[in-house]
């Protein structure tokens, strides 16, 4: 066996987790009351997504960019800790304005780091390097969708990201997140933004191939026009001060 074929074949070695919807529900319940707890979310994900993270992996390697990426095996979070670096890409571009969202929204790519190192994503292996990946790009689709960081604002990209991935915990939570937000105290399309948020991830160029390295440099509306990342609607007609309303706590 050459080495190209066992970077394609060494994924099959992992096992297939078996779906565990008693923790999923229980994650969700409590994620549902605190939308900041992102240690239920990594509990979704690992009770749910089966071997949608493996799927994703061998459909990267099918495309000439993500083969690359995926021989290259850059490791996402070091690139977008370096501040220093960040700090020097131009004003409007994917990056500057990734630093001014993370630094205004205390959060950073260590945190998710930690927040997860108990899952498979820390092994040493193709398919936890691609959810690795995935997971360190969160906050960069948080920026391209256009989607806060508010309630709604998770919602709608959770919702966005199962069109993106078919990883089944993030519909799972999407699916939660809109029958809650039926109790909100104000009356607004959220729902339809969350459905919104899908339809978006549909319409896109597939994010999990993207050389975000090469994008952060370039100004924002070039990426998101590249990407086929159109305006959001819906979600960018609910005032921003009752998108944090959208799935109530209790």
């Amino acid at each position: 066996m050459n080495a190209q074929t066992a970077i394609i074949a060494e994924p099959r070695h992992l096992p297939v987790p078996k779906k565990e919807w008693g923790a999923a529900f229980r994650a969700l319940q409590r994620l549902l009351h605190d939308k900041d707890d992102t240690r239920e979310v990594f509990e979704i994900m690992r009770a749910l997504n089966g071997d949608s993270t493996r799927e994703g992996y061998h459909r990267l390697l099918a495309t000439a960019e993500g083969g690359r990426l995926a021989y290259q095996r850059e490791e996402l979070a070091e690139k977008l800790s370096d501040r220093a670096w960040l700090a020097t890409l131009p004003p409007g571009s994917l990056g500057a304005v990734y630093r001014d969202f993370t630094d205004t929204g205390g959060v950073t790519p260590q945190g998710l780091v930690e927040v997860s190192n108990q899952t498979m994503i820390g092994l040493e292996h193709p398919v936890a390097w691609f959810g690795r990946r995935i997971r360190d790009s969160h906050d960069l689709w948080h920026v391209t969708t256009g989607y806060g960081l508010d309630s709604l604002g998770e919602a709608c990209l959770v919702a966005f990201s199962y069109a993106q991935t078919r990883a089944l915990g993030w519909a799972f939570i999407a699916v939660g997140a809109a029958f809650k937000s039926r109790k909100a105290p104000t009356r607004q399309p959220y729902v339809a933004a969350i459905r919104e948020g899908y339809a978006r991830g549909r319409a896109a160029r597939w994010l999990p191939a993207q050389d975000w390295v090469a994008l952060l440099p370039l100004p924002i509306e070039d990426v998101r026009a590249r990407l086929g990342l159109g305006p959001a609607p819906i979600y960018g007609s609910i005032p921003v001060a009752l998108r944090g309303e959208a799935v109530p706590k209790g």
